[in-house]
């Protein structure tokens, strides 16, 4: 098929394990030819996931180590547009394909490198970085949930790929946006530590902001710090947690005992949908309802219904009252009825159930793929796609080992890529122009993704906020940085007009919610070619496909699709204990990556074509890429019994979290096993024992020496590593904004204080480094403006006078802020 949309491109895939072959199923499933390079061996992970990472590639061995591979990898790569790996630093250029070499074959080349940890960071370059390491180090395992934090348990394994999901999703853009450039600014290498990509995906987790109000702390939050402060254990039981949570953000009991999961707790209308569809209006007339926006100080009563969270007097009694209507009905029947009512609810599945579901199936959110090793496989479906691309959910089996060796011949004979007019330097995007329709977590981070490659991000909301400033303020001090920010109504006809002409001088213009919804916005394919036809409508939602399933115009937010993948379950460790994982933002922020992706294919797309489009990704999607690993099934598959829940360690004596002496650590060693427990003499006599009580006796011999002695004995593929935290990384890479020349490329992790906040108090967040290209610039974008901040500004720039921008904000039609103060207090 050659009328895909990067049909017209070539990618050497060295990747193994996760991380890098996710990156290249994601440009493959996009159209682009994608040949894996094998050892002599064969793969290095031979896993019925590798197979479904390997569709729509290719498969050659070439001994890399030997000079006629090398030489053939070379001459392949003078025909290849990008080169994918994830080894550890220095390994590509040992065997003689290195940037430098690289670029020497094909000066046009785009590299893509993709280590554990940054290769310019001293203490952790040389780990090996297994996903574990990975997690361990970045805090992934550690006082993850607020959950785990009130029952004291800490830490807490989780075998969910967050660093191969965020450095995918970071890698696969930045090779799409660094060839979009390769014209202007030539060849490019790229590097994309996966520990800076999980530390920057959990970002909403490590976000600190000087005297934070309390009005904002979740009543999970305001326990624990009530706890710590008096000095109690922390010990809640799960059942105690009940009392902490609030009625529109938990789990509820149906009547067929299935979990249903509700978060409405933000968005103006929600509260009310959810106590309507419940049969509760009487309930929701009660309860106090007032702007969110007004400080504390002047509000009328205790709390307000479209401002999170619900007060303590009526917490119990709306949580009560839910609980027993939600038992007069089926899981089932209820998921119909909030999705018809638009209220943002779930029914909690396992992730072989999600696998199975009529939605996943018919929307294309999981596919059916005939696999030549393992049958009819159910995979999980595409993470970033384009609306009108007819063969996206037709999909190639994963190859057999060497099939394209017959076709290299044909390869070698075609003319070397010709080399770029480069011409200058600067951002990927300069100069493209976005507008950005978002809100809350996701949509918002696809536009402060592109800022700090320099595209331009004008954020358009509405004169009277739909969420309250948790979402809006709170969580857009990370998700709005780098953009300009106007208030219009787009309901007034003059709001409306002049958002059309936006829209028309627009390169990009983002929205997140359902296809009913962009109907509603009028922005449909055939309005956006009226408007614009070269524009590129970015669309993401929770439930939405490649095509229609019965729950396609759902609503939903991170934690549903949390709960409607299997993720809540895994992580919970069965249905009767389902968790979230992380606070917030987990899955937000990957779609919003993932999103990026989508467009930067559409980018590739009009460049050559001229034609727009729509770009896709969609939370539920991402649901499944955070369990990659895990995300297929076929008859005859092993059981679903990866480790889950609260009291895991590991997956295993080999892969483990274990206390030395001086704190907790993790051990990896998965490849070497008892090999690298012979080469410690403190640890040589255990290889012999039985797998079943390895991990007691590794355990009880770790307890006795400090984890620098231990990780100072391992090398090769084994490492050690202790359990770091978020606020600890976070807190050891911390910058201040005022004093300039920020250095954000040379260690793992890195956080910068905004000292200069227009809010008025200091802001920590996670630096923009998941991304750090050799040449091309990242952009340290600004802080988030104050909504409506540049309303006339923008205004202005669209041609309307001083006269007309003043009587469009006296009528309401646009404008300039939601409250005095940049987060009420």
């Amino acid at each position: 098929m050659t009328d895909r949309p990067l049909s017209h491109l070539r990618i050497l895939d060295f990747g193994h394990y996760l991380a890098g072959p996710l990156v290249g199923m994601m440009l493959a499933d996009l159209g682009a030819e994608v040949i894996r390079i094998d050892p002599p061996d064969g793969p290095r992970w031979s896993d019925p996931a590798f197979a479904m990472l390997s569709r729509g590639k290719r498969s050659l061995v070439l001994d890399l180590k030997s000079k006629q591979g090398r030489e053939t990898a070379l001459a392949m790569v003078a025909r290849a547009d990008a080169v994918i790996d994830n080894f550890r630093p220095g390994v590509m250029a040992r065997l003689g394909l290195g940037p430098a070499d690289l670029r020497s074959a094909n000066p046009g080349i785009v590299s893509l490198s993709m280590p554990g940890f940054a290769s310019t960071d001293p203490d952790l370059a040389e780990v090996a970085a297994w996903e574990a390491v990975i997690a361990a180090r970045t805090g992934q395992f550690t006082d993850m949930g607020l959950n785990r934090q009130l029952m004291g348990i800490n830490p807490s394994f989780t075998p969910l790929g967050l660093a191969s999901a965020y450095g995918a999703a970071f890698g696969a853009m930045s090779v799409l946006f660094a060839l979009g450039a390769r014209d202007r600014n030539g060849a490019e290498h790229i590097e994309v530590p996966l520990a800076s990509a999980l530390f920057e995906g959990l970002a909403y987790n490590s976000e600190l902001v000087e005297d934070y109000p309390d009005r904002y702390k979740s009543p999970r939050e305001v326990e624990l710090e009530r706890r710590r402060a008096a000095g109690l254990p922390l010990d809640l039981s799960y059942g105690d947690l009940g009392a902490f949570l609030d009625p529109f953000y938990r789990t509820y009991r149906c009547a067929d005992g299935r979990g249903f999961y509700v978060v409405a707790c933000s968005i103006v209308t929600h509260p009310r949908r959810v106590l309507d569809v419940l049969g509760l209006s009487e309930l929701a007339d009660s309860l106090p309802d007032f702007d969110a926006y007004l400080d504390r100080a002047d509000w009328p009563d205790a709390w307000a219904m479209r401002n999170y969270p619900v007060g303590v007097r009526d917490r119990a009694r709306v949580a009560d009252a839910m609980q027993a209507a939600f038992l007069s009905r089926p899981s089932w029947e209820w998921e119909a009825l909030f999705g018809a009512a638009k209220a943002p609810a779930t029914a909690q599945r396992t992730s072989r159930e999600w696998l199975s579901d009529p939605h996943a199936l018919a929307s294309g959110l999981v596919l059916e793929v005939d696999d030549l090793r393992y049958g009819l496989m159910r995979q999980m479906g595409n993470l970033a796609w384009l609306g009108d691309d007819p063969y996206c959910v037709t999909k190639r089996e994963g190859p057999l080992t060497d099939d394209f060796r017959s076709d290299l011949s044909t390869l070698l004979a075609e003319a070397p890529r010709p080399a770029p007019m480069a011409k200058e330097a600067g951002g990927w995007l300069d100069g493209l122009k976005v507008l950005d329709l978002t809100n809350v977590i996701a949509g918002p981070t696809i536009g402060a993704t592109l800022a700090r490659f320099g595209a331009e991000v004008t954020s358009i909301q509405p004169v009277t906020p739909s969420v309250d400033p948790w979402n809006a303020i709170v969580f857009g001090l990370h998700a709005h940085r780098g953009k300009t920010s106007a208030l219009l109504n787009l309901r007034d006809p003059d709001g409306r007009a002049a958002l059309e002409r936006l829209i028309a001088q627009a390169d990009v213009v983002t929205m997140n919610g359902t296809d009913a919804q962009r109907h509603a916005l009028g922005l449909d394919p055939d309005d956006l070619a009226v408007l614009n036809p070269r524009a590129i409508l970015v669309q993401l939602d929770a439930f939405g496909g490649p095509k229609q399933g019965p729950k396609s115009n759902h609503l939903g937010y991170d934690d549903l699709a949390q709960a409607a993948t299997g993720v809540m379950v895994r992580f919970g460790g069965g249905p009767d204990t389902p968790e979230e994982h992380a606070h917030f933002g987990t899955i937000d922020a990957l779609t919003g990556l993932c999103a990026c992706v989508s467009l930067a294919a559409a980018l590739e797309r009009r460049r050559r074509t001229g034609q727009g489009g729509i770009a896709r990704a969609a939370l539920a999607a991402c649901g499944e890429m955070i369990q990659a690993q895990f995300m297929y099934d076929f008859e005859g598959r092993a059981p679903f019994d990866e480790p889950s829940g609260r009291e895991v360690h590991g997956s295993g004596p080999f892969y483990q979290c274990y206390r030395a002496a001086d704190g907790w650590m993790f051990f990896a060693a998965p490849t070497e096993r008892a090999a690298a427990l012979s080469r410690v003499p403190e640890l040589a006599d255990l290889g012999d024992n039985a797998e079943a009580d390895l991990a007691q006796a590794l355990a009880l011999r770790f307890a006795t020496l400090p984890i620098a002695h231990w990780s100072a004995q391992f090398g090769g593929s084994a490492a050690i590593v202790p359990l770091g935290s978020l606020a600890g990384n976070r807190e050891a890479g911390l910058q201040r904004e005022s004093a300039g020349d920020l250095d954000i490329a040379r260690a793992t992790y890195r956080a910068i204080r905004h000292d200069r906040h227009p809010m008025g108090r200091w802001v920590d967040l996670a630096s923009p480094n998941g991304i750090r290209p050799q040449h091309a610039p990242i952009t340290l974008t600004r802080p988030a403006p104050k909504p409506g901040a540049d309303t006339r500004a923008i205004l202005a720039t669209l041609g309307y006078s001083a006269e007309d921008i003043e009587t469009m904000i006296a009528s309401g039609a646009a404008g300039t802020g939601w409250s005095a103060k940049y987060l009420p207090e």
